[in-house]
């Protein structure tokens, strides 16, 4: 989740997340009969024991859920696919370190302090802002909308943008980190264009935020749509399982965007595709008194360049990365080779 004059900069930095436009994501199942195999694509599939249609609480390997303790694929028992009913009655268990994961207020919980009773882990400041009922409540009830001040066009706009760039990925598995409340989540579920679609976020209370939504929706509720909490440092899925990955407003929001963008990498198939918005620190055109002003005002989110977001993906090993900017927004996109 993430995160023109001086004033409408600092504007955002104040509601942080995290048209035209000039070209720059205890074991405890409960047994079910499964009739058919659902397959979601090659690079999603479930795998499946065979004759399960004559068999109850069969083990299957979900080739894209791993551990993020070990990435070894995670063994699932429960009913098949990746509506929101399916994930919540399914109990997931890694193949090596044999830790388990389940579901959690309809969200699966896939953290490495997934079960925990005892330690807890304080996250920084801008990430716990998010993880409060309140801020959660409050993003698309007035916070998101902030944005436009900073040159963001808006959810419908910026679907529409992404939704060009994902094109070579359409009937894929789609990936949202920090998504959020699921804005844009809902948005890709309800267009039709991909086998399935995860909405990730390290927010518990996103993540319920966005099932409330999803459930006053009578046309999501059976999609191929599933809530997960993870961190986008650590993403609990295989190497090469994921066919495009979303972060609207998110990057900024990061502790580290370095390891983030790595890990986005390392899901994406070769050909993947991943495309990010966020607020840009300055522009080129940006007067050099007010990039000062900028640097002062981060309050702590990590701002960059765009020359340092192409930078960055050039280093995770992306390609073909192309942008679009509008005052301090910034689209950006670039493929895994």
């Amino acid at each position: 989740m993430a995160m023109s004059c001086a004033s409408n900069f600092l504007r955002p930095l104040q509601f942080p997340k995290c048209p035209l436009l000039s070209s720059k994501s205890h074991f405890h199942p409960r047994p079910l009969r499964f009739p058919t195999q659902t397959t979601i694509r090659a690079t999603s599939a479930l795998i499946l024991d065979s004759d399960l249609s004559t068999q109850h609480d069969q083990a299957k390997e979900v080739d894209f859920f791993a551990c993020p303790i070990c990435y070894e694929p995670l063994i699932r028992k429960g009913p098949l696919g990746l509506n929101l009913s399916a994930i919540y009655r399914s109990g997931f268990m890694c193949k090596r370190c044999k830790k388990t994961y389940s579901s959690k207020d309809r969200y699966l919980d896939l953290t490495v302090t997934a079960g925990l009773r005892d330690y807890t882990e304080i996250q920084p400041v801008r990430t716990e802002l998010f993880r409060s009922p309140l801020v959660s409540f409050l993003y698309e009830r007035g916070w998101r909308q902030n944005f436009r001040q900073s040159g963001f066009p808006g959810p419908d706009e910026e679907f529409k943008m992404a939704q060009e760039y994902f094109e070579p990925a359409q009937g894929g598995l789609i990936v949202d980190v920090s998504c959020g409340s699921g804005l844009f989540s809902r948005k890709f579920a309800k267009s039709g264009t991909y086998s399935g679609v995860i909405a990730l976020d390290f927010s518990e209370n996103m993540l319920r935020q966005c099932y409330d939504f999803i459930k006053k929706d009578d046309t999501l509720s059976t999609t191929n749509l599933a809530l997960v909490r993870a961190d986008v440092s650590r993403l609990p899925f295989s190497s090469g399982s994921v066919d495009a990955v979303h972060a609207g407003a998110a990057l900024h929001c990061w502790p580290s965007p370095s390891n983030a963008v790595a890990e986005i990498t390392r899901i994406l198939r070769s050909g993947g595709i991943f495309v990010g918005t966020t607020f840009l620190r300055y522009t080129s055109s940006t007067p050099w008194f007010v990039r000062s002003l900028r640097e002062r005002t981060s309050q702590g989110y990590s701002y960059l360049t765009e020359e340092e977001i192409k930078d960055l993906g050039t280093s995770c090993g992306l390609t073909n990365y192309s942008s679009k900017i509008q005052q301090s927004f910034i689209m950006f996109t670039a493929q895994k080779p």
